[in-house]
């Protein structure tokens, strides 16, 4: 069976809990700097490149994109195959450039341009709504914008935070990873959520892995039921 098939013990984490893990894996990887903030309209088309494809692969997408097409405009205009050609890099080319010039027409037809910055004077949950109702939009990419683009606290779950929460016990085994989102938004104080969605992802790509995790080097170890329930190698 494999080690994410077996049980852990969910438990609602406290504030001192989730502290210790940020305060542990900042010791561990640095001080935290956030990412440079793209315009919001950038960044929920960054994060419709970076969905099922490696961080690398997504960003040359993004760039290839950006150097075919400098406007929005140009790429809601473009045959969808020459969007597939910018993007293909990143993977599931077709669909993505379905999804991108899907959501453009709707933004353009909403908006009557092609620019987001209107939603800055909204609060989180309206931008939710507005974000999710966009074809290939989930609570992921909507948070990934409130977070990175808008400076906004939100703890966006994508498959590492979502493997490292569930191992942790923060959620129950089987939740799905908009579910996570919904149940952990709450619980981690806005000032961390940001900086722990960092760290959880470099943790996740370097220690805390699908399959083979380190759980001996783990700075967690001692917090978290899973190394209990699995042998590693």
């Amino acid at each position: 069976m494999p080690p994410d098939q077996r049980a852990t013990d969910q438990r609602e984490p406290d504030r001192r809990e989730i502290e210790l893990v940020r305060e542990r894996l900042r010791a561990e990887q640095g001080e935290f700097v956030p990412h440079r903030a793209l315009p919001i309209l950038d960044e929920v088309i960054a994060t419709v490149l970076s969905q099922h494809t490696s961080g690398g692969n997504s960003s040359r997408a993004f760039a290839q994109l950006k150097e075919r097409f400098p406007t929005w405009e140009q790429v809601l205009d473009a045959a969808p195959e020459q969007v597939v050609v910018a993007i293909r890099c990143g993977g599931m080319a077709e669909q993505k450039t379905r999804r991108i010039q899907q959501l453009l027409a709707i933004i353009e037809d909403r908006e009557h341009c092609l620019d987001l910055d209107r939603l800055n004077g909204l609060d989180d949950a309206a931008i939710d709504d507005y974000l999710t109702s966009l074809p290939g939009v989930g609570a992921k990419t909507a948070a990934c914008v409130l977070v990175f683009a808008m400076g906004r606290a939100a703890f966006p779950v994508d498959t590492h935070v979502h493997r490292i929460a569930t191992r942790l016990g923060w959620v129950p085994r089987g939740t799905t990873a908009e579910r996570t989102y919904r149940i952990l938004n709450p619980l981690i104080p806005p000032a961390s959520r940001y900086e722990l969605h960092v760290q959880f992802i470099r943790h996740g790509r370097t220690v805390c892995t699908a399959r083979q995790p380190g759980c001996e080097a783990c700075v967690l170890r001692d917090l978290c039921p899973y190394p209990g329930r699995t042998v590693t190698p």
